[in-house]
């Protein structure tokens, strides 16, 4: 297996980190112009169907980019305005197999609609890894997500108990929108599961090599917990 230095720890936000490759920027079609050593996840928002540039073509292209490297911000929100099963099933369904063709992960934004997602999961039987990002849910919801293979990401906002209960295998943190540093983020995490901030930077650096850079392993040095 090849080994590279994965300094991936931020798996999820919508500003561009100081240090590039330490964190997933996702962006929609429109807005992709990417810049020099940063990586990006591109997807059909739920909340944007519709709007001009926002059509699986404009995607299909912008995934062809060497610095993307995750399908998302894909979904489904049972509170966006566009109807559930006509239109966001089958624009969700679309980026998933996409998802699969380009062997990039899937970054996913769910609001109240995990059924209809878990329908998803068993008709297309995906081969790359689902990532449920921003989870607020409670440890109950959290463990059916786990039984079906989801990855889950937690942002500035949890439940403790929740993050406490996903096996770090499992587990991604991201900053979402947040100004909060994700290195912030990290100490949080670390000090509520009651491990050093090193060992889950570096189990989560191992969970982005496996997720988004498959067949690469990371370094035992990674940044330090205080990045951002």
């Amino acid at each position: 297996m090849e080994t590279t230095r994965i300094q991936l720890l931020d798996i999820h936000t919508h500003r561009l980190p100081e240090a590039p490759g330490t964190a997933v920027v996702s962006v929609c079609p429109p807005d992709f112009r990417p810049e020099t050593g940063h990586l990006y996840s591109v997807g059909l928002h739920p909340w944007h169907i519709g709007q001009e540039g926002h059509t699986l073509e404009a995607l299909e292209a912008a995934l062809r980019h060497p610095q993307v490297v995750a399908v998302g911000e894909a979904g489904l929100d049972r509170l966006a305005g566009a109807p559930l099963a006509e239109v966001q099933v089958p624009l969700f369904e679309a980026q998933a197999r996409l998802a699969d063709e380009r062997e990039l992960p899937l970054v996913i934004h769910l609001v109240k609609c995990l059924p209809e997602l878990l329908a998803a999961r068993r008709r297309l039987r995906p081969q790359v890894p689902w990532i449920i990002h921003g989870f607020r849910g409670k440890p109950e919801l959290a463990a059916e997500c786990l039984r079906h293979g989801l990855y889950l990401s937690f942002g500035e906002h949890y439940r403790a108990e929740t993050l406490l209960a996903v096996p770090t295998g499992r587990l991604f943190l991201e900053t979402d929108e947040s100004a909060v540093p994700i290195g912030t983020l990290h100490d949080r995490a670390a000090a509520l599961r009651g491990i050093p901030p090193a060992d889950l930077c570096q189990d989560l650096a191992e969970n982005a090599a496996k997720c988004f850079f498959p067949g690469k392993a990371a370094e035992p040095s990674i940044l330090p917990a205080n990045l951002g």
